[in-house]
C-alpha cells in the first residue's frame, strides 16, 4: 500500500473512531459523559435526583453514580443504554417530568394504581391517532388537563409520580386502554359525559 492510500486509510479509522465514541445529541442539547465537570452536569443530576435514579448530591461531576442513573433512565424508558446522556435521553428525562407533573397535579391524593393510570392515558394519547404524538403537544392541548389550568401541574413531583409514569410506559395499563378521564364529581364539560367509561379507579372514571 502506498503513502497516500495509506494516509487516507489512517483517516477513516479515526473519523470513524470518533463517531462511535460521541453519539451526535440533540439540536441544543450537551452530550455528557463519565467524566465531564461542568454546570449541565449538574443540571442532569438535579433531574436525575428528583426523578428518584440519583441518590446523592448534585456534585457537578459525572461519575460511576450519575452514569448508573442515566443507564437505569435508559432501561426504564426503552432508550439504547450506554449510560450516556446525549440528546434523546435528556429530552426523555424532560418528557419524563412533564408526565409526572401531570401525574402529581391530577392525582396526587390518590392510590398509587389511580396514579399509574393517569400515566397510562397519556401514554395512550401518545399512541392514538386523535392526539398528538409528542408529550408536550399532548399535555398542552387546550382543556386536556385541569392540572395545566389550575397551576398544580407547577408543583414539583415526588418520587411517586416519577415512578408511576416509568411503569406504565413499561406497559402497566390499569385503564385497559383509555384515553380520557375525570372526576365525575367535579367535571363541568357535558361532552366529557358521553364518553363510554371503562372502569373507575378512585375518584377518577376512565373511559374512551
Amino acid at each position: 500500500m502506498d503513502k497516500k492510500k495509506l494516509f487516507i486509510t489512517i483517516m477513516a479509522m479515526v473519523l470513524f473512531s470518533f463517531t462511535i465514541e460521541k453519539p451526535t445529541p440533540a439540536a441544543g442539547a450537551p452530550l455528557l459523559t463519565h467524566g465531564d465537570e461542568d454546570a449541565s452536569v449538574v443540571q442532569l443530576q438535579e433531574q436525575l435526583i428528583q426523578a428518584g435514579y440519583l441518590h446523592t448530591r448534585a456534585t457537578g461531576y459525572y461519575g460511576d453514580a450519575t452514569q448508573q442513573a442515566v443507564r437505569t433512565l435508559q432501561e426504564d424508558f426503552n432508550l439504547a443504554v450506554d449510560g450516556i446522556a446525549g440528546g434523546t435521553t435528556q429530552n426523555k428525562l424532560h418528557e419524563v417530568e412533564q408526565m409526572a407533573r401531570v401525574v402529581n397535579g391530577e392525582a396526587r391524593g390518590e392510590e398509587y394504581k389511580g396514579q399509574v393510570a393517569v400515566a397510562a392515558v397519556l401514554k395512550n394519547r401518545l399512541q392514538a391517532a386523535d392526539f398528538p404524538n409528542d408529550v408536550e403537544s399532548v399535555i398542552k392541548q387546550t382543556n386536556a388537563f385541569t392540572a395545566v389550568q389550575d397551576g398544580q401541574y407547577d408543583l414539583e413531583p415526588g418520587p411517586t409520580a416519577y415512578q408511576a409514569v416509568a411503569d406504565a410506559w413499561n406497559g402497566w395499563d390499569p385503564t385497559t386502554g383509555a384515553t380520557y378521564y375525570y372526576n365525575p364529581a367535579e367535571a363541568t364539560s357535558d361532552w366529557i359525559f358521553t364518553r363510554d367509561v371503562r372502569l373507575t379507579i378512585g375518584q377518577h372514571h376512565f373511559a374512551d
